[in-house]
C-alpha cells in the first residue's frame, strides 16, 4: 500500500469518527449527538482555531489569544487577550461566535498573569487564576470579580458540570505539586492527589457525572522522557486512581464531548516524532480504540475545548 493510499484511508476512518462523535451519521448514536456536539477550538501559536466537523482546515476565529473557552451554550469563547497599544494589559475577552465580535470583560496591568478561564455550568460566570495564585470567578453581565480561594499557586482550574466545585493543580510549600478540588459551598480546597517525586500531574478535568477526575501524568513513565504521558483517572476521594491510555505518548488538555459520550485530547500522531502539539485524538467513554481528527496540525497548542454546536 502506498503512503499516499494509507493517508487516504486514515483519513477517511478518522473522519467517520469524527462524524459519529458528532451526530454526522445515522443511528441511535447521532440522535443523541445530533445538535449537542460541535467544532473543537484549539488555541495555540496560530492563535484561536476551530476544527468543524467533517472538516480538515481549521477555522481562524482570532489571530491572538490564550486558553479559549467555550460557554455552556456554546455562543461564546473566553479568552485570554491583550488590549492593543504599548502597554499590553492583560484582558479576559468574551469572543461571539455568531456575530464574531469580541467584548473585553476585565483587564489589568501588564505582568498580572491570567490563566485558563473555565465556565460555571449556568454560564453567569467565568473563573481564572489571577497572579498564579488568586482563583477568581468573574460575573460575565458585570465584570465583578469574587474571590474564590487565594495564598498558593494554582493553574488550569477546571468547574464541575454540577456547579459544586472546581478542580486546580495546586503547589504546596511543603509537600510540592498536588491537584485539589474547591468545594464551593464551603470553600475548602481538598487534597485527592499527591504527585510522586518526579511525577507531572496536570490538565485535571471533571468526569461529566462529576464523580472522577481525568488528567495527564507521566507517573508510568518515570524513567522517560516528559512527552510521556498517559491519560489517568481518581475518584474525587483519592481512590481509585487508574490508567486509561496504555501506552506512552504525548497526550494533553483531555476535554469530554457536551454530551459525554467522548473525550478528547492533544497529542501527536506516530507519524510526527516531535512533540511540539499536535493533533486531536479521541476517545469513547470508555477509552477504547481511539482516532485522530485529520487535517493540518496545530503547533504548539497549549489548549483544547470541545464546544457545543450553535
Amino acid at each position: 500500500m502506498t503512503t499516499m493510499n494509507r493517508r487516504t484511508l486514515l483519513r477517511a476512518a478518522a473522519l467517520t469518527g469524527a462524524a459519529t462523535a458528532t451526530g454526522l451519521v445515522g443511528g441511535p448514536a447521532a440522535s443523541a449527538a445530533a445538535g449537542v456536539n460541535g467544532p473543537w477550538i484549539v488555541t495555540g501559536s496560530p492563535g484561536v482555531l476551530q476544527i468543524n466537523p467533517g472538516r480538515t482546515t481549521p477555522q481562524a476565529l482570532l489571530p491572538r489569544g490564550a486558553d479559549a473557552a467555550a460557554s455552556p451554550d456554546g455562543r461564546y469563547l473566553a479568552v485570554i487577550g491583550q488590549k492593543p497599544g504599548p502597554a499590553f494589559d492583560l484582558t479576559l475577552d468574551l469572543y461571539d461566535r455568531v456575530t464574531g465580535e469580541s467584548r473585553t470583560l476585565i483587564t489589568d496591568p501588564f505582568g498580572v498573569h491570567y490563566g485558563w478561564p473555565t465556565w460555571s455550568p449556568d454560564g453567569t460566570e467565568v473563573a481564572l487564576v489571577i497572579g498564579g495564585s488568586r482563583l477568581v470567578a468573574v460575573d460575565v453581565a458585570t465584570g465583578a470579580r469574587r474571590v474564590l480561594v487565594e495564598g498558593h499557586h494554582m493553574a488550569r482550574p477546571n468547574w464541575s458540570r454540577d456547579g459544586s466545585m472546581i478542580v486546580t493543580e495546586w503547589f504546596s510549600r511543603s509537600n510540592g505539586g498536588q491537584l485539589r478540588v474547591l468545594e464551593l459551598a464551603t470553600g475548602k480546597a481538598r487534597l485527592f492527589y499527591q504527585r510522586v517525586p518526579g511525577e507531572f500531574a496536570d490538565h485535571a478535568v471533571f468526569t461529566p457525572d462529576s464523580q472522577r477526575i481525568v488528567f495527564s501524568t507521566n507517573r508510568w513513565y518515570l524513567d522517560q522522557e516528559r512527552h510521556n504521558l498517559s491519560l489517568a483517572s481518581v475518584r474525587l476521594g483519592g481512590t481509585g486512581l487508574k490508567m486509561l491510555t496504555d501506552e506512552p505518548r504525548f497526550i494533553i488538555s483531555p476535554v469530554f464531548s457536551p454530551d459525554g459520550r467522548y473525550c478528547a485530547a492533544l497529542s501527536v500522531p506516530d507519524s510526527n516524532p516531535d512533540a511540539d502539539g499536535g493533533n486531536i485524538i479521541v476517545f469513547t467513554s470508555g477509552f477504547g480504540e481511539p482516532w485522530w481528527i485529520p487535517g493540518d496540525e496545530y503547533d504548539d497548542s497549549m489548549r483544547l475545548d470541545w464546544a457545543p454546536a450553535v
